[in-house]
């Protein structure tokens, strides 16, 4: 609305020249195989509502933006591809969202060899699981006049390199005691071990060894985590083949993120 009241125009008429802007970048737009795809979805508004991102991970290029996370939301990206261009996708990061996982299945050849859960995902399920044993814990320790985990969510949240220095004798404190918390956080953060390993035996050597752990921690939100991770297992270690993250993906979903609280800019996109 802003930059269409700066422009003295309609809002039907801003929105014309958008679509006519994009399609004019679509036609001169160079059709190419892109080896590495980034599937990710990006939060737009309140109540839910996403759109699908679908992103060259090498040239860190946008290459698809569609309404909702559904598999027609993705589908309609594959349909855009030729044969030859589906053929040459050598690999696809994504989350474990049945949809994306159902189209590309659908669309790319050989798929199941190429698509790879991405690691920040993963991880990002497994500081969920310490969030919630840390809650857990918290209220039973309040219950009994004990505010040891009083304040210390962020703390939880980190990876252990990138602790604030301010915090870290705190930090030390806190692991030192016997809570279910820092056994959750230990295994969170042994499981980052997983993506070092360029050899899938060795990696699938370390899996078994961390998830018996997790599974025998009687964490219930870790055990959780470990049980779906294993249930995709073979997507989880196609990243020995591959390599790829979604990390690219998630620094566009930033850079969006910094055009939305641009209002003169993002005004004409966003409805």
């Amino acid at each position: 609305m802003g930059a269409a009241r700066l422009l003295r125009l309609s809002w039907d008429e801003a929105w014309g020249v958008m679509e006519r802007a994009v399609a004019r970048g679509m036609q001169v737009k160079k059709r190419r195989i892109i080896r590495r795809l980034g599937v990710d979805e990006k939060a737009v508004a309140r109540r839910h509502q996403y759109v699908t991102l679908v992103s060259d991970l090498d040239r860190g290029t946008v290459e698809f933006i569609a309404d909702d996370r559904k598999k027609s939301s993705l589908d309609a990206y594959y349909q855009s591809l030729t044969s030859r261009q589906l053929a040459g996708i050598r690999a696809v990061a994504m989350d474990m969202w049945e949809p994306f996982i159902s189209s590309t299945t659908w669309h790319v050849p050989d798929a199941a060899a190429k698509i790879v859960f991405d690691r920040f995902h993963i991880m990002k399920h497994m500081v969920e699981a310490v969030d919630s044993v840390r809650k857990a814990e918290h209220r039973r320790l309040q219950a009994a006049g004990d505010e040891t985990l009083k304040r210390s969510k962020y703390l939880w949240l980190f990876s252990a390199e990138n602790l604030p220095e301010r915090y870290k004798a705190w930090f030390a404190r806190l692991k030192a005691l016997e809570l279910k918390t820092g056994r959750a956080w230990a295994i969170k953060e042994s499981l980052r071990r997983l993506w070092t390993y360029r050899r899938k035996g060795w990696a699938t050597r370390f899996w078994k060894e961390w998830y018996f752990w997790a599974t025998h921690s009687r964490l219930r939100p870790v055990v959780k985590v470990a049980r779906m991770l294993q249930s995709h297992l073979a997507n989880v270690l196609t990243y020995c083949d591959h390599g790829i993250t979604n990390a690219t993906s998630e620094g566009l979903n930033s850079k969006i993120q910094t055009v939305k609280k641009t209002p003169t800019v993002f005004a004409i996109a966003s409805t």
